[in-house]
């Protein structure tokens, strides 16, 4: 029995757009999908029990306004508000074990809730303007304990600014986004590195000509902070075989660990 209810007002003219959803669902997790971590680390993949589906309640409240302006400039907001009751959750335990990856239903609650604002704008000059950002708290509850979960920033944003010039047909984006610290899986008190990672953002601009109907030439650079993992998010990245205390684990890494680096292509558009 999955129950779901769905209210939406819009305003005479449809720029202003209100919508409230609630209701429950069921999940049937795969783990080796949603979880590469299983699969590229040295863990043993133990699952405790058969695993139940996850049950989640929810209730969502979602307010869109478009705003147009006589000079052809167009403002788009979202903002959004959610909260998501868990129970069943199947979340993969780093922490009991350092070689091990234990996955079971959780014997407790879980929760995920917060808010979110997204911006969309666009001039007749050709800038466009996109933005955006979350808050959210995402918590377990076991055995009256209540802990963060891993891997998870409390804030996100994200961000693009493109231009065209129309007469050269020339076009220019920069993207990006920004994360808050988030805890990492340690593996217990020999192991020094930090239990949250630091804010990061990764940023990105690309160039792009255009050239007649159907070619187009671009390149950019990725990663234009260079940021990457401190150097030993790697746990005994030189002891694989474990011949000394810690174990090799990767599930401590965070980011990407390519740093900057530039690209170039060739895009050939094939239509009808």
């Amino acid at each position: 029995f999955s129950p779901r209810i769905n209210y939406k007002l819009s305003s005479q003219d449809k720029n202003t757009t209100f919508r409230l959803s609630a209701g429950n669902g069921f999940r049937v997790a795969n783990v080796f999908t949603e979880d590469h971590a299983a699969l590229t680390g040295a863990r043993d993949v133990i699952f405790a029990e058969e695993l139940k589906p996850e049950q989640s309640w929810n209730v969502n409240a979602n307010l869109v306004k478009k705003i147009y302006t006589d000079n052809g400039t167009f403002i788009g907001l979202d903002g959004s508000a959610f909260y998501t009751y868990f129970t069943n959750r199947i979340i993969p335990d780093y922490e009991s074990n350092p070689n091990q990856i234990i996955y079971a239903n959780l014997n407790g609650s879980a929760v995920s809730k917060g808010i979110s604002l997204n911006l969309d704008a666009a001039w007749a000059n050709g800038l466009t303007v996109t933005a955006g950002g979350t808050l959210m708290d995402v918590s377990i509850e076991e055995e009256g304990i209540r802990t963060r979960q891993l891997l998870t920033e409390r804030f996100s944003g994200v961000w693009s600014v493109g231009y065209e010039f129309f007469r050269s047909g020339l076009t220019v984006d920069y993207t990006g986004n920004v994360y808050s610290p988030m805890r990492l899986p340690l593996l217990g008190p020999l192991d020094d590195r930090p239990a949250y990672s630091t804010w990061y953002s990764l940023q990105n601009i690309q160039l792009t000509k255009t050239l007649g109907e159907k070619w187009e030439i671009y390149g950019g650079v990725k990663n234009l902070l260079n940021f990457t993992p401190p150097a030993n998010s790697i746990a005994r990245a030189f002891d694989p075989f474990d011949k000394n205390a810690l174990t090799f684990d990767p599930t401590y890494v965070f980011a990407p660990n390519q740093g900057i680096r530039g690209f170039l292509g060739v895009r050939f558009t094939v239509s009808d």
